[in-house]
């Protein structure tokens, strides 16, 4: 009989004040443990792992808790802006890494949609189904991307894009081993609780 597998030790590619600040917005949004992890996919248990340091969230994670508290990846992660400008200069975009994945700010906080550039390696654990509330809109830079919606999967090349409901059970993931680039655009929820209405997001429940 095989052992349970270990837990793995805490990253450090994400600023240590995540953990408290994850805790803070839940808080913030009036959410027990139970109803934001519900809602995020995750059990209860991993959740506190999150909010204590224990384990550090994939980009995927961040992006469902910034929808669930009603905010954005930029304020979970503390980055904060002098004053919110139209135009984003591409050297004031700072990579950030979660697990695995690598995503550069491509909007101004605080906006009813939210901007990223993405780079998604092969293999990584972002290849996991999502279902949240919202719409999103990907267009491919460089590599190939399978997009599955539903029953469906897609093959994305460069220049290809795609504009969906995030209601629709969505997977997506790099084809090639080195990895896909895409721009990458969802709505936020304005409502803290919009969520628990609509169903839970299917994730990473370890």
């Amino acid at each position: 009989m095989s052992s349970p597998r270990p837990e793995p030790e805490p990253r450090d590619d994400l600023p240590t004040t995540v953990a408290p600040r994850l805790r803070s917005l839940r808080r913030r949004a009036s959410l027990t443990l139970e109803a934001a992890a519900g809602a995020a996919g995750l059990s209860p248990a991993h959740l506190s792992r999150l909010e204590t340091g224990q384990r550090q969230p994939s980009l995927p994670m961040l992006l469902a808790l910034a929808r669930i508290y009603g905010t954005t990846v930029s304020e979970l992660l503390g980055e904060t802006v002098a004053e919110r400008d139209a135009v984003v200069r591409a050297a004031d975009m700072e990579a950030t890494a979660a697990g695995g994945w690598t995503y550069w700010q491509a909007g101004a906080p605080g906006r009813g949609m939210q901007a990223l550039r993405v780079h998604v390696p092969h293999g990584s654990q972002g290849d996991i189904v999502r279902v949240h509330p919202g719409e999103e809109w990907l267009y491919v830079l460089t590599g190939r991307l399978r997009l599955r919606l539903g029953d469906t999967t897609h093959l994305l090349a460069p220049g290809d894009s795609a504009h969906f409901d995030s209601l629709t059970p969505h997977r997506i993931a790099a084809q090639d081993p080195d990895g896909v680039e895409l721009l990458f655009v969802h709505t936020l929820l304005q409502s803290p609780t919009a969520t628990l209405c609509l169903g839970p997001t299917i994730g990473d429940r370890s």
